[in-house]
């Protein structure tokens, strides 16, 4: 029977199903194979516009630390009335509550009782480059202090929501609607922040500021990426990622430049400065065009007939003789509608969301740990005021590095390979940090405290650098490879997911400050063992390097992990045993036994219709189904 079957089914369907002959795939739909080399590939056009997203990122940089100098918490300088009626100045953190006491010795007052200092009783005074900001001028210290907390969770919470309702949005509408309105309304809330009265507009102000400060970074994130061809895409994304950096070390600069401002507070000041420059993208209405790659999915069929003539005329690209055929098939497709898609449609799905969940996870656990690995990086001692420029320094040099280690490494690596491995070192450092220390001090220097507690300090801050390091890789990493495998049609949706996960991590970081740092370890250890799961569910995830990006859920549900075998010695594994067994016979007790069940199980194969052998991975000789080797 095996001699008789025919020669073009060399191997069994590897899930059990029968190949079928299909079409000749679109051109239409291979945006990076087709359409782009046949314009000129990665020509003048597509660099100019790709420049154009890199220049928002300096200022989108500015935005995002403007709170370490807006909300930045002062010290405070509180006079106290001695029994010899002298006066002492006594310095604390003005961050605490009313219960603070301050304990001095000294000539005057030599019992060592603490002495309360009332918040009415000091002067407040910044160390981060600003004579005056929102906290000295509304007095916001002690019993009002947590009003700064609600300051800080407005811009994030604006910037969570912001992800998820621009990236549904820019899958709907385009992506250049939802970078001009982003601007638009970036401008009039960012500016509308300087003249607030009060706190509570602030905070109101600032919510809708990162909303549309999360729409403009998003839009400009997914127009980077559907720009570029395979070999382009992550060189491209670091370089808006080093800007962003650089607007992180230039901010103490440009606090420094807005001290005492005539005629204006020094914050309001600063508020301005770092958003008038977004006044540079009103032009963006007319020089950036919508998506290419967004067009054609959505079937904007006759927007994308324009763009492709613009862009192969700026390219120098000659359309007259145009060998691959892109535009002949374009026309015969102009009378189709436009379709969208929503990212409620990835529910529908069984590989592409479980990738983005675990991209989310990862977002979120590198951003959550990384404030872990920062607050242990900074002395335990010392006033906790707000984050002097070392600190600050610190983290922004550590940035840089971390950028700068990403391009070597996945260019080795790949994605996923970068990922794991950076993954794989943020949880070794909050493990040894958690656990390695504690048996330092246990069983190594039990006698010697002085040397336990400097060995621990020393060990410690080396720890929260490779790990601030390592998290702020896996947070670069993740987001980036979102978009590179989430659709076209839903990446803005994909992506804002993400994002968002990106923010509830750096939420954690003033929701800890609001409780005074309780509950801290707990907080370090939950997302170290978040760290150990996202090492497991990371090996799921494809490798998109080199990879065009997928256009339609059905290319981003086929975008899977490689196997590790090669499909052919996956076919000779499943490949039915050629072995001769014609020796071998049954004992009479078994052919008794089994023959009825021969006997009914071939009449009801005779029932059975040719189609269901082939969907069962059998196969029709002559007028006889052949299924499961029957």
């Amino acid at each position: 029977m095996a001699a008789g079957r025919p020669q073009a089914q060399n191997h069994p369907p590897e899930n059990g199903f029968a190949q079928l002959d299909l079409p000749p795939p679109r051109l239409l739909q291979h945006v990076d194979g087709s359409v782009l080399p046949s314009l000129g590939g990665f020509g003048r056009h597509q660099k100019q516009l790709v420049v154009l997203t890199w220049i928002p990122a300096l200022f989108i940089g500015f935005s995002q630390f403007s709170d370490y100098f807006l909300l930045a918490q002062p010290n405070g300088t509180c006079l106290q009335r001695l029994s010899n009626e002298s006066n002492v100045t006594v310095e604390f953190p003005a961050v605490t509550g009313t219960d603070l006491t301050v304990n001095i010795t000294g000539e005057g007052y030599d019992d060592g009782s603490g002495v309360l200092c009332a918040c009415e009783e000091r002067r407040l005074e910044l160390q981060t480059g600003l004579s005056q900001n929102v906290v000295t001028k509304w007095n916001l210290v002690c019993d009002s202090a947590w009003k700064v907390h609600i300051a800080k969770f407005s811009l994030l919470v604006g910037s969570i929501f912001g992800y998820l309702v621009m990236g549904v949005m820019a899958d709907w509408f385009g992506r250049q609607p939802v970078l001009i309105l982003s601007v638009l309304f970036m401008l009039v809330f960012g500016l509308s922040v300087a003249f607030s009265v009060n706190v509570t507009m602030f905070s109101t102000l600032r919510f809708f500021e990162g909303f549309c400060l999360a729409g403009l970074a998003l839009s400009l994130y997914v127009l980077r990426v559907e720009l570029c061809l395979p070999g382009w895409r992550f060189s491209m994304t670091m370089v808006a990622s080093f800007l962003m950096v650089g607007g992180q070390l230039l901010m103490p600069g440009v606090a420094a430049l807005c001290r005492n401002w005539p005629n204006r507070d020094d914050w309001q000041v600063l508020q301005i400065v770092i958003i008038s420059p977004f006044v540079l993208m009103l032009p963006y209405v007319w020089i950036f065009p919508e998506s290419l790659r967004w067009l054609l999915t959505t079937q904007h069929y006759r927007r994308s007939k324009a763009m492709m003539l613009r862009i192969a005329r700026k390219n120098q690209v000659d359309m007259t003789s145009e060998p691959s055929g892109v535009f002949s098939e374009l026309e015969q497709e102009l009378h189709k509608k436009p379709q969208r898609a929503c990212i409620v449609k990835m529910m529908s799905t069984r590989n592409l969301w479980k990738n983005i969940v675990v991209l989310c996870v990862n977002s979120l656990t590198g951003y959550g740990i990384h404030h872990c690995f920062a607050r242990s990086m900074m002395d335990p001692e010392a006033q906790p005021t707000a984050l002097c420029h070392t600190d600050y320094y610190t983290m922004a040099g550590i940035a840089v590095a971390t950028c700068l280690a990403l391009c070597p490494m996945v260019g080795l690596m790949g994605r996923r390979g970068g990922l794991l491995t950076f993954m794989i070192i943020t949880a070794l450092a909050s493990l040894l940090q958690l656990g390695l220390l504690n048996l330092i001090g246990k069983y190594s220097l039990r006698h010697d405290t002085v040397l336990r507690d400097s060995l621990n300090r020393k060990c410690s801050v080396a720890f929260s650098i490779i790990g601030m390091f390592s998290s702020h890789a896996v947070s670069t990493l993740s987001i980036f490879f979102c978009a590179e495998i989430t659709p076209t049609v839903i990446r803005g949706g994909g992506l804002g997911l993400v994002l968002a996960s990106a923010g509830f991590g750096m939420l954690t970081a003033p929701i800890m400050e609001l409780h005074n740092q309780k509950g801290y370890f707990l907080h370090h250890v939950i997302f170290a063992c978040c760290t150990l799961l996202c090492i497991i569910c990371l090996l799921l995830l494809p490798e998109p390097r080199g990879q065009p990006l997928p256009e339609t859920l059905a290319d981003g549900e086929t975008f899977t992990r490689r196997t590790l075998l090669h499909p052919g010695e996956q076919h000779l594994l499943l490949a039915k045993s050629d072995r001769d067994y014609s020796r071998v016979h049954d004992t009479p007790l078994h052919l008794s036994a089994t023959g009825s069940a021969t006997v009914a199980a071939a009449t009801a194969l005779a029932a059975v219709p040719a189609s269901y052998s082939l969907a069962t991975g059998g196969e029709v000789i002559g007028n006889h189904a052949i299924a499961n080797g029957v």
